[in-house]
């Protein structure tokens, strides 16, 4: 053990004491050591023991009013209770009072060695683990999660409450405001840490194929099923399951999903048995599901079961003070593969990014910083670095008037519709998928769009400017 760790020896004893002392200090450990019940107490005050070990009988009190001290000031210390063979029922009890051993006299070095090892390896792994589980907290503000806005506040405090409870959360807010990262933080910042998180889109996985995701199936349960096949919930047993885009979930899967919650058990497609769930469910979406459920999309019961507790994540429009933070995170995630060379933004180029609305939110603001990480060849980011929506973004359609001659409505709205899709595409690099997160629609609408706008890629690659 580490010769740095110390240990407070408490006996009226003074042969015991200075025997005890002897043997620690030859064992490579620091030792203290007091008399009575008083002296002990002065030690304790201002100083931090690793193991305190305590006679019981003592003449102004007993090592059981000194566990109670440690348990009040300094509840890390672990503490061994040395008695008398008559008086194990009062050791007995001590260690129901939160001692983690007893020894009785008298007893031989080895056993009394043995019993402090143990201890000292208590007390390692209980620091080990608050150091950890603070580090993981903490890194919901330092590695995952970027701002120091007022309106980031309530989200840091709400991510650091909910880490340790089991309830499930519902995280909504636009599409690419961080609602995964959120679920990230939670589940790093509780018990569950080191068990699995697994994502799953609703959105992007086709209808027929997502029951099976979840909840896996059975070798023949339908064709191509060739095998038996872990389903998500199996895999994420002891974890957390991340439900993103929860608001596109089927109605047929909407049910089952309740069940689950509900009954804690899953069964695979094509199988007549259930299994036990034990899986924490963090649900996201960008759609107003109170008004999914008015609309009849989706199942009032799995609404509440989903929403225990609500997360609501702002748009970056509503957090500007945190762009010049993002931007600098950003710089750093993408120089560092180039050899660090590009160190910050200009004043200009910032002023540009300040004044943009960012419809895309904090995702679509990495892409514009990695666009321009890769097309910088100096030490800043300059204005011509930035893409060229973010220069002219389109201006809304804000006090039109209807000329005397009326106009083309569709023609209108397809040209809107068709310059949106293009201002997305582009800090998207052309990637469908990102670009429909960036517009807050699926992928399939957005793959229909572009076919019935006949957006092909020479369109996609013109506005991009290649």
């Amino acid at each position: 053990m580490s010769s740095t760790a110390r240990i407070l020896v408490v006996d009226d004893e003074r042969s015991m004491q200075e025997f005890l002392e002897i043997f620690f200090r030859s064992e490579g450990y620091e030792v203290v050591t007091a008399g009575d019940v008083q002296s002990a107490l002065l030690h304790l005050e201002g100083n931090d023991f690793d193991v305190m070990i305590s006679d019981i009988q003592m003449p102004d009190g007993t090592g059981i009013d000194l566990l109670e001290a440690v348990r009040e000031g300094s509840p890390e210390t672990v503490v061994v209770m040395i008695t008398a063979f008559a008086s194990t029922e009062t050791a007995i009890a001590a260690m129901k009072l939160g001692a983690y051993d007893y020894i009785t006299k008298p007893f031989k070095v080895d056993e009394i060695r043995v019993v402090v090892e143990k201890a000292l390896e208590k007390k390692l792994l209980a620091s080990e683990n608050k150091r950890l589980k603070s580090e993981l907290r903490h890194q919901v503000r330092d590695r995952s999660i970027v701002g120091n806005s007022s309106a980031m506040q309530p989200i840091f405090e709400m991510i650091s409450r909910l880490a340790d409870t089991k309830a499930n959360v519902l995280i909504t807010g636009e599409s690419g405001t961080g609602k995964e990262l959120v679920a990230r933080g939670i589940h790093d910042g509780g018990d569950r840490a080191g068990k699995a998180f697994i994502v799953i889109n609703c959105a992007a996985i086709p209808e027929n194929l997502l029951e099976s995701e979840l909840f896996g199936h059975v070798k023949g349960a339908f064709t191509g099923a060739i095998q038996n096949r872990e389903g998500l919930f199996k895999a994420a047993d002891g974890g957390t399951l991340f439900l993103d885009e929860v608001g596109d979930l089927p109605a047929l899967l909407q049910v089952k999903l309740l069940r689950v919650i509900q009954e804690k058990t899953f069964r695979p497609v094509g199988s007549t048995t259930d299994y036990k769930s034990d899986v924490r469910i963090l649900a996201a979406t960008n759609h107003n599901l109170p008004e999914e459920v008015m609309a009849g999309r989706f199942r009032e019961d799995l609404f509440y079961r989903l929403n225990v507790i609500e997360i609501c994540m702002p748009p970056l429009r509503d957090r500007r003070d945190d762009i010049e933070l993002l931007v600098g995170h950003f710089i750093e995630k993408y120089s560092t593969g180039l050899g660090g060379k590009v160190l910050a933004c200009s004043e200009d180029a910032m002023q540009k990014l300040l004044q943009y609305r960012f419809p895309g939110n904090i995702r679509e603001l990495e892409n514009v910083v990695e666009r321009a990480v890769a097309l910088c060849r100096t030490e800043l980011i300059e204005v011509e670095n930035l893409p060229p929506a973010l220069l002219n973004p389109a201006a809304p359609a804000q006090n039109m008037r209807i000329p005397p001659d009326g106009i083309d409505l569709h023609k209108l709205v397809e040209e809107y519709e068709r310059s949106l899709i293009l201002e997305a595409l582009i800090p998207a690099h052309g990637v469908k998928k990102k670009a429909a997160q960036l517009l807050g629609v699926s992928f399939r609408s957005l793959r229909y769009r572009l076919e019935k706008l006949g957006i092909d890629e020479a369109a996609v690659d013109k506005a991009r400017g290649c």
